[in-house]
């Protein structure tokens, strides 16, 4: 299918433009940026959906007579026909009667695809893999060139497996969301969506108007402008989202994991009984304010840890239930009109309405901005509620823009040239020049050399900054004498100084470098950025503020480690405190492997398996005798020790399968599900629980945990009466039993191209010296999760194997000793036997090859 320049004769050939309003598109077009996609709903001589991916110009075009389906294991075929022009991925109308494919077309679904390798080897071969992002279609798509005969070739368009793909009939995007993407209008004939299809006659037992018991709540994408279409506006709440149920007078808080928070907010929640309903689902942000009426975050945190509730209000913002009748599938105007309706006559001040825009949506983000405020929400006008990250929800936020010192160029990766970023400089209260972080986006080929040529006349061989970064990662920088300045266009500077999300937007000369430093709003200054804060100190001054956490001095408290949350060294070191009387048990009597992270999340890490010249506080070193030929191991076994890795870039600790009093016999074995990670969860909850009903086949108890990743662990105790070998071997021996028995669902071999659709059960954390993230651990990760023991009966409601956080996991740590996942580990008596061996098809006498 590859295109030249009589591509769209074709095209052309069928169609008269005089009495058809479609576009001439008389050449290919040219690609600039991402590559779009488009589907169009055609009421042709049969209602049919037709297909279409930018490719060399044009809008490579396959008619799917029945629709794209959620479902992976739905194949839906989809005809190949001629290449349309770009300028059709916008079309809407009629075509009319006696014209080639007269009848009404909307375009049902647009966004950007993004191919999965070479697109033109996979169009020749036959089967193209792709990525979309659309506003109703998402993740992972196929397809499939068939054999069959036809005048046309004919392909399968199929879904991947990951997190977007739904079961299918019981979801059927086509028959829930049948309406335009830019107009919001149907087809005639289909003036509103169907009504709700009653279940089928196998599953009687689902009685028609029941509340649902869970909502997952619908998700905005992130756009740097706003888009056209008719949209409704709302401030952005700098908040907690919760979605409240309330059913015969008793009310629940659901966080966005799941958590129930109402006995931490009484208010609201009498707040919410009060109201004149009977049941329903509501949505909306908790939130405190300022002496301005700004959402503050901090705030908000800080009612929290005081127990100060009566401060936090409950904006609402959409209504999903009322009284028996579904409101997710009603347009977003209409639930939002009954939510209103609902809150007149709200007499409690906990309870608030999120107003909402219809005016420029740019001049309402100014206005936003200049006052403080953190951005907008949109919402497409006549969209549905889908309990999904969603295109139909958009977020607007406010940026800020200034002048910064180019003091670095750091090289280039892959097939970039010239320069990979810039390494930017602020002087701080005293004069001197500051690290601030880098910019790496908003650059094109010709800006890279462009902006290349600019500094590499000013290249020096030390560095400018009073305080040079630190790590692997700025051992290759050009540095710059600091005398060129950019504007850049970033989130927020972090209490570290460091820019957060930096888009580059040119070279700027108007201004003395000397003059450069930190601008901060402040409410009567008009600059568009956060809320003003006090001022902050000079990063010299910061630096000197060190913290203590159990008698340990914490460096640099305020460095964030992660970019996502804004968490800081100084949150870690705290939550190893916190969590010490959980994790120490699992901990304190192990040799310990250590992933340091000085740099943070995204920065280099490496492990540290044994002592080195730099001591950590309260660190141990064990008998070097227990590892001949290296230097000692390590062990954590106080909450000053726990602090002391934190302060030395510790965020990862991994413990070994032995204790250190015995380390030649593991006490436990551990398997470690590993998924292709386009999988979606449900099937990794699905492979946990076939793993637990082979070991309960095998008469062996285990625990849980998750593994802050993207897999599960299931952990085995042991009587210490087996060496490494064998306990390796026995590990390995499930492994292989589970992909025998169900080839489709796991690998018995690792490496990603094994585990493609499936789950690696990985054994070979079972040798001697390797080790696993202990439980309790935090792991150096974007969002910064946390591995946590769960209970085989919580599986259903986990959300992830990421579902607890360094910033959320306080709620399941005030959990512990009420109910414990793991109590019971110290009870288990269990060895490895010869029926066992044999039910696994194995010999206890195997050598394992």
């Amino acid at each position: 299918m590859a295109s030249d320049t009589s591509s769209l004769e074709e095209y052309a050939r069928r169609r008269d433009f005089g009495g058809t309003p479609e576009p001439r598109g008389e050449a290919p077009g040219r690609h600039a940026g991402e590559l779009a996609f488009v589907i169009q709903k055609h009421d042709a001589s049969h209602l049919h959906y037709d297909f279409r991916l930018e490719l060399d110009g044009v809008l490579k075009s396959w008619a799917v007579p029945k629709g794209p389906c959620l479902d992976p294991s739905v194949k839906r075929l989809a005809i190949e026909v001629e290449d349309h022009p770009l300028e059709y991925a916008g079309f809407e109308g009629h075509i009319p009667e006696g014209h080639y494919g007269a009848g009404d077309v909307i375009v049902w679904d647009r966004g950007r695809w993004v191919p999965l390798g070479d697109p033109r080897q996979g169009l020749e071969n036959g089967h193209l893999k792709f990525r979309l992002e659309g506003g109703k279609l998402h993740g992972s798509w196929n397809l499939i060139r068939t054999r069959m005969a036809g005048r046309k070739p004919q392909w399968f368009l199929v879904k991947g497996r990951d997190d977007e793909a739904r079961d299918f009939p019981r979801h059927d995007i086509l028959a829930e969301a049948p309406q335009s993407v830019l107009s919001g209008r149907t087809l005639p004939g289909e003036a509103a969506p169907p009504p709700k299809r009653a279940m089928p006659a196998k599953a009687p037992h689902k009685v028609a108007g029941a509340m649902p018991e869970h909502i997952s709540p619908e998700l905005a994408t992130l756009l740097d402008a706003p888009p056209e279409g008719d949209w409704r506006y709302e401030l952005k709440l700098d908040g907690y989202r919760i979605l409240a149920r309330v059913a015969d007078g008793k009310v629940r808080l659901q966080t966005r994991n799941g958590h129930d928070w109402s006995e931490r907010l009484p208010d609201i929640c009498a707040g919410l009984r009060a109201l004149p309903l009977r049941s329903a689902w509501l949505d909306g942000e908790i939130l405190v304010v300022d002496e301005e009426g700004r959402p503050d975050f901090q705030r908000l945190q800080n009612a929290f840890d005081v127990g100060a509730s009566d401060e936090v209000r409950y904006t609402l913002f959409d209504l999903l239930w009322l009284d028996g009748e579904d409101l997710r599938r009603q347009p977003v105007e209409k639930r939002r009109a009954a939510l209103a309706a609902l809150l007149q006559g709200n007499a409690s001040d906990r309870l608030r309405y999120s107003e909402d825009f219809t005016d420029d949506p740019r001049s309402i983000l100014d206005s936003a901005c200049r006052l403080g405020l953190e951005g907008l929400i949109g919402k497409r006008a006549g969209s549905a509620y889908v309990e999904r990250r969603s295109t139909d929800w958009i977020k607007l936020k406010c940026k800020r823009r200034q002048e910064f010192v180019i003091v670095g160029m750091t090289p280039p990766k892959g097939s970039r040239q010239h320069f990979g970023a810039l390494l930017l400089g602020l002087h701080d209260d005293e004069g001197e020049l500051r690290y601030a972080g880098k910019v790496g986006t908003g650059f094109d080929a010709a800006t890279l050399k462009r902006v290349h040529a600019s500094l590499r006349p000013l290249a020096r061989k030390t560095c400018p900054l009073a305080a040079p970064p630190r790590g692997q990662a700025y051992r290759d920088v050009t540095w710059l004498r600091p005398e060129q300045l950019c504007e850049v266009a970033f989130a927020e500077i972090t209490r570290e100084g460091l820019v957060r999300q930096a888009v580059f937007h040119g070279l700027r000369s108007d201004k003395p470098a000397k003059a450069i430093v930190q601008e901060r709003a402040s409410p009567a200054a008009g600059v568009a950025g956060k809320a003003a804060k006090p001022a902050a100190k000079s990063p010299r001054k910061a630096a000197r503020d060190d913290a203590k956490v159990a008698g340990v001095a914490i460096t640099h408290p305020e460095r964030v480690i992660d970019a996502a949350s804004g968490l800081r060294k100084l949150d870690l070191a705290r939550y190893y405190e916190r969590a010490a009387e959980c994790i120490l048990p699992w901990l304190d009597d192990r040799p310990v492997s250590l992933l340091r992270a000085p740099d943070g999340v995204g920065g280099e890490v490496f492990f540290q398996r044994h002592a080195s010249r730099n001591a950590m506080p309260g660190v141990e070193q064990l008998d070097p005798r227990l590892d001949p030929g290296h230097a000692p191991l390590l062990r954590i076994a106080t909450a000053r020790a726990l602090a002391g890795a934190a302060q030395m870039g510790v965020v990862e600790l991994h413990t070994w399968n032995a204790r250190v009093d015995d380390l030649e016999h593991p006490d436990r074995f551990v398997l470690d599900l590993d998924p292709d990670p386009s999988l979606p969860w449900a099937r990794m909850i699905e492979a946990t629980r076939l793993t637990l009903a082979v070991l309960d086949e095998l008469g062996l108890a285990c625990f849980l945990k998750t593994s802050g990743g993207k897999g599960m662990h299931v952990l085995v105790p042991l009587e210490r009466r087996h060496g490494w070998d064998e306990v390796k071997d026995f590990a390995h021996a499930i492994t292989c039993h589970l992909a025998r028995q169900m080839p489709d669902r796991f690998s018995a071999v690792a490496g990603p191209k094994n585990r493609v659709g499936r789950i690696f059960v990985d054994y070979l954390r079972n040798s001697r010296g390797a080790s696993t993230v202990c439980a309790w651990s935090v792991r150096a990760r974007e969002g910064l999760p946390v591995s946590v023991p769960v209970a085989e009966r919580e599986l259903d409601s986990l959300k992830g194997a990421n579902a607890w956080t360094l910033g959320t996991i306080d709620e399941r740590l005030a959990l512990r000793g009420k109910d414990d996942p793991w109590a019971g580990w110290g009870d288990v008596r269990q060895r490895l036997t010869r029926k066992m061996w044999e039910q696994l098809g194995r010999s206890a006498d195997d050598d394992g090859g």
